[in-house]
């Protein structure tokens, strides 16, 4: 992420402003929040409760919360606390709140995203569901006119073509939940035409025609797409590439997760993007903030799970009707 100057000078984000707005408008969400055992993670849950974001369920160590809690001056007195032996056992416990019902969404404080990510997938007491998980970040781009979804940057390291079915529905489904007109992803490679030597320009054509024949619905899907003709209309015409997609994408699906990684981490550090971050594909969204993330990043992906999850009660209330 940016460094602390350059949060400083970016502090004032519109769209996350607008984003957390939104999300006022509907209920506060029950989030367990995972092993908060240090200030960066209980601030950020003390301060989306003040928001009226979350209802958090702090789940850790019970003594070492509550004096990381006093030496921050965060009053936690009116939050429920889970006692809890050690990370890992932080991890099970705040999943069992999610198979309970107690919890619609996880948000991770001070333990490693591999620890929490093995509770979550757990084969005997997980909240995966048949999608396969993924991460998006929403990143707020200085200059860009739409919020950028990159998708995945963070979990599936390589990922295969059925993978990707699930990673771009994700990011689609998220994109619908976050009030997008219309959802326009660029399925990204080095260059726009397909070649058997280049195997991403290949995956990118069949994802195309796999939401042609309804195997991913709910957007314009173009690809393969290089990065320049994805969100630059200048460059898409100097290519002459005729695409609803090519120059106004709102939705990257990298090729898999190295290129992602320096994707997201090249507009935050070069161009002072901030980006939050969720992950998808669990039987509750789950909230990833990172220690160098600035606080109205850490709120903005809470203000996603909220969205979220109010997308969600509206689809069981139609389904049920």
């Amino acid at each position: 992420m940016p460094d602390t100057a350059a949060r400083t000078k970016q502090d004032v984000r519109p769209r996350y402003q607008h984003l957390i707005a939104m999300a006022q408008r509907h209920p506060a969400i029950k989030t367990a929040i995972v092993h908060p055992c240090d200030d960066v993670s209980l601030q950020s849950a003390v301060e989306a409760a003040k928001l009226d974001l979350i209802e958090p369920i702090l789940v850790g160590p019970s003594e070492r919360v509550r004096s990381v809690a006093a030496s921050g001056g965060f009053d936690i007195g009116r939050m429920e606390l889970v006692n809890s032996a050690h990370s890992h056992d932080s991890a099970a416990k705040a999943v069992e709140l999610v198979s309970a019902g107690r919890a619609e969404a996880l948000m991770k404080g001070s333990l490693h995203t591999d620890e929490l990510m093995g509770a979550v997938v757990s084969r005997q007491a997980g909240i995966r569901t048949a999608r396969r998980i993924s991460h998006c970040f929403i990143m707020d781009v200085p200059g860009h006119s739409d919020a950028l979804i990159i998708t995945d940057a963070a979990v599936n390291i390589a990922p295969t073509l059925d993978d990707k079915v699930d990673i771009a529905q994700n990011a689609i489904d998220l994109a619908h939940a976050l009030g997008a007109p219309e959802v326009r992803v660029a399925v990204l490679s080095a260059m726009e035409t397909v070649t058997a030597k280049v195997p991403s320009t290949v995956e990118a054509a069949a994802l195309c025609k796999m939401a042609d024949r309804g195997q991913i619905t709910g957007a314009l899907i173009d690809g393969p797409l290089a990065l320049d003709n994805a969100i630059s209309p200048e460059a898409a015409a100097i290519k002459q590439i005729v695409s609803p997609v090519a120059g106004r994408a709102n939705v990257l699906l990298v090729p898999d997760l190295e290129a992602g990684n320096m994707l997201a981490k090249s507009l935050s550090f070069l161009a002072h993007a901030d980006a939050a971050g969720i992950v998808l594909g669990a039987r509750v969204p789950i909230i990833l903030t990172s220690r160098a993330d600035s606080l109205l990043t850490r709120l903005a992906s809470c203000a996603v799970a909220v969205m979220l999850a109010a997308a969600r009660r509206r689809s069981a209330a139609a389904s049920i009707s």
